[in-house]
């Protein structure tokens, strides 16, 4: 596995392959990979010739308030990760890469960012389509992952390429879970041993619900057994999507209905 930290390199890794005509998948994240992020990395060598990653904590889709200074930072075990996995090329930027003229960006989050995930982190979509724009204008991959555990993030990547003729296809990857079905996070690992049995309720209940529950009887369940607080619970794509907070972890998940 190459491990790159420029574009200017960048280029020089993948202009060979691509002057053989080869499809790069690409799979970007934030580190502290898991096996979720794995299975993502697997999905891409199915569906490409060649396999980039990039490890890149992304300053703009955190608030003031949020966990950008304390996000698991893991450079070393996660290439070790990726190299086992056998990715082919590591893009390892660092702020002033992806930002050598600052932060601002012109292309922003259209109707799919409504609601949800924004009536909580209005800036979030935001900062993602900003930075998820600059690594496809990097790597120019053929074909790009994105775990569907993030479903609207989903949502509004698609649109982004849609509405600025990318020339990718965006590809979404079924969940990643533990043997209880709790969806796999990096902020998993905030979680004490008596949260994690909480937290493996999550699932059960989102999927009561798309399996023709009540949303209201759904969140008091949720509450009683321990969650503080229910961002929100809401059907939309033909999923069922939650976000709750269990002290201080914040956890998404979605069920297809």
């Amino acid at each position: 596995m190459r491990i790159v930290k420029s574009i200017k390199d960048l280029n020089a890794q993948l202009q060979p392959f691509r002057d053989e005509k080869k499809n790069i998948g690409f799979v970007p994240t934030m580190g502290a990979l898991h096996e979720g992020h794995l299975t993502l990395m697997r999905l891409a060598q199915e569906k490409s010739d060649i396999t980039v990653a990039s490890i890149f904590v992304n300053p703009t889709q955190f608030a003031p308030h949020e966990d950008f200074d304390t996000y698991p930072r893991e450079e070393e075990l996660d290439a070790d990760k990726l190299r086992n996995t056998g990715v082919d090329v590591l893009f390892l930027p660092t702020e002033d890469v992806l930002y050598p003229a600052g932060k601002d960006s012109e292309i922003k989050a259209g109707d799919a960012a409504k609601g949800l995930e924004t009536d909580f982190r209005p800036h979030f979509f935001d900062g993602v389509v900003n930075i998820v724009s600059r690594l496809l204008n990097a790597v120019k991959p053929d074909t790009a992952i994105f775990g569907e555990k993030d479903f609207q993030q989903l949502q509004v990547i698609k649109e982004m390429v849609e509405r600025h003729n990318f020339p990718v296809d965006i590809v979404g990857a079924p969940i990643a879970r533990d043997d209880s079905g709790l969806a796999l996070s990096s902020r998993n690992a905030y979680l004490s041993s008596e949260e994690l049995v909480t937290a493996r309720q999550l699932n059960t209940i989102l999927r009561g619900i798309a399996q023709g529950g009540d949303v209201e009887a759904g969140t008091n369940q949720l509450l009683k057994l321990g969650f503080e607080k229910i961002d929100y619970i809401e059907k939309r794509w033909n999923r069922v999507l939650g976000a709750a907070w269990l002290g201080k972890t914040r956890l998404i998940d979605n069920i297809a209905m």
